[in-house]
């Protein structure tokens, strides 16, 4: 009896494992993520199953976020008024057409711009527009621990709860998994909504562990936003990680928005709100006009693992691929698609000015050996990479050409691209690259430039470690 039982149980459990493998390339996906999850099957089948039933399940056919839901609320941008508005680079008139078709991102006109290159400047700019909001407050973050930071914001939000303003809040749960939910509760008690997206439910909804919401936003009144890649934790604001091998000081960009900017980061946000709670915000109120404080343009792109396109992806390759002068790029981590690869390597060989800066060590081990597998083709082609050494570089910002500035909360590699919802700022704007070119600078003396002498003599079995850990980039 019990030798039936086992065949049967081996029988069943065999053709589970087929049964996911032909739905996982039934899926057409990209081949670069379709072969490491066959092979994760084949060699370790019982574990290969459980991190497929939590990490690999597609989500992209599934209507989390209604398309219908969302043209509704982007309708005010659609419908705001460009006349006497500065024109968009003729170079990037298609990169804005492809944002406005495949994300809805309408151009927004004469925003003024603040960038904030360290956690306490950001943090006391937040809380100084939090304590003249008159009318709502919209917060929005990855990570919202429960440190002195948090506590801070979540004094401040409380606060103006009681004098009647609005406060909505949304978590990411997996980011704030070791967040005590008394916490949230706290803040519900003082009559603030708070939300977790995407609530992970075991078993039922397992899938959903991989699809994070990693954005970063803060909108007052509709008049004032903040965008980029800080989260509310001790670290950002201190500068300094103390509980994670002791990386040093921590180094990120975030950027505030004042004018019509902010109504890109309000339908983000009221977006994600009504997927979650099933309610629909909007009107004037939320979305009121602006006065043009500067001569810029930019969009806000909000993208994610759902419908058919990348709009992220796409839009990143895109520009790449016409950069004319310059392509700069800050990223904790460097897992790029073979086309993006590519077309960073086609501009170094070009003559293109590619720099790369990233991350001495990050804070995943696993993740740099296999970022590192990518730069010696990078490096062989003319790209010049620099590894931050002050700390953990945390910064998400590309720079192309002189007028075209991408910052906000996406990395550069396969989760931010393929499976974590996202939110950049397209600017383009001379005065502000050039800023934030200035940032780039300074973040360079900072670093150790990389020389091919250096980088091709490293360790033999480092290579091999990085070779390995490719086959799996797009599942990390």
């Amino acid at each position: 009896m019990l030798q039936i039982l086992s065949t049967i149980f081996l029988v069943v459990y065999s053709l589970t494992i087929v049964g996911v493998v032909l739905v996982i390339i039934t899926d057409n996906r990209n081949p670069l993520k379709t072969l490491p999850w066959i092979l994760v099957l084949v060699l370790a089948p019982g574990a290969g199953l459980a991190a497929y039933f939590f990490f690999g399940q597609n989500l992209s056919k599934r209507r989390i976020i209604s398309h219908r839901t969302r043209k509704r609320i982007t309708t005010r941008l659609e419908a705001s008024d460009t006349a006497g508005a500065p024109g968009i680079p003729a170079q990037w008139h298609p990169l804005a057409r492809l944002l406005g078709r495949t994300a809805l991102a309408a151009p927004l006109y004469g925003s003024r711009l603040t960038p904030y290159a360290d956690g306490k400047s950001k943090m006391e700019a937040l809380l100084e527009a939090i304590a003249g909001a008159r009318r709502h407050i919209h917060i929005q973050y990855y990570i919202f621990s429960d440190d002195a930071t948090g506590r801070r914001l979540r004094d401040a939000l409380a606060a103006k709860a009681r004098e009647g303003v609005e406060v909505r809040i949304l978590y990411d749960d997996v980011g704030c998994a070791r967040v005590k939910k008394a916490f949230f509760e706290g803040m519900r008690a003082e009559g603030i909504e708070v939300y977790s997206f995407l609530h992970v439910k075991f078993p039922r909804f397992t899938s959903k562990v991989n699809y994070r919401n990693h954005r970063k936003i803060a909108v007052i009144d509709g008049r004032v936003g903040f965008v980029g890649g800080m989260n509310v934790a001790d670290r950002y604001v201190l500068g300094i990680d103390r509980g994670r091998a002791a990386r040093g000081v921590w180094r990120d960009t975030h950027v505030r928005i004042e004018g019509s900017g902010v109504a890109g980061l309000q339908a983000s946000f009221l977006s994600d709100w009504s997927a979650t709670t099933k309610r629909i915000v909007g009107g004037e109120t939320y979305f009121p006009v602006h006065e043009r404080l500067a001569g810029n343009a930019l969009q806000i792109l909000p993208s994610g693992p759902l419908g058919k396109w990348r709009t992220l992806l796409q839009a990143v390759e895109y520009a790449v691929s016409r950069a004319a002068r310059r392509v700069w790029i800050e990223t904790p981590y460097y897992l790029p698609s073979e086309t993006l690869n590519a077309a960073l390597q086609e501009a170094a060989l070009a003559g293109i000015d590619v720099r790369l800066m990233l991350p001495e060590r990050s804070d995943s081990r696993v993740v740099d050996l296999a970022s590192h597998s990518y730069l010696d083709d990078m490096m062989q082609a003319g790209v010049q990479i620099a590894f931050y050494t002050p700390g953990f570089l945390h910064s998400k910002l590309l720079l192309i050409d002189d007028d075209l500035t991408v910052v906000g909360s996406a990395n550069m590699d396969f989760r931010s691209f393929e499976h974590n919802f996202e939110v950049n700022a397209f600017v383009y704007d001379p005065a502000f690259n050039a800023r934030m070119a200035a940032l780039y600078e300074e973040d360079l003396r900072r670093c150790r430039p990389s020389t091919p002498g250096e980088w091709f003599h490293r360790p033999r079995t480092r290579r091999w470690a990085e070779s390995f850990m490719r086959i799996f980039s797009p599942l990390l």
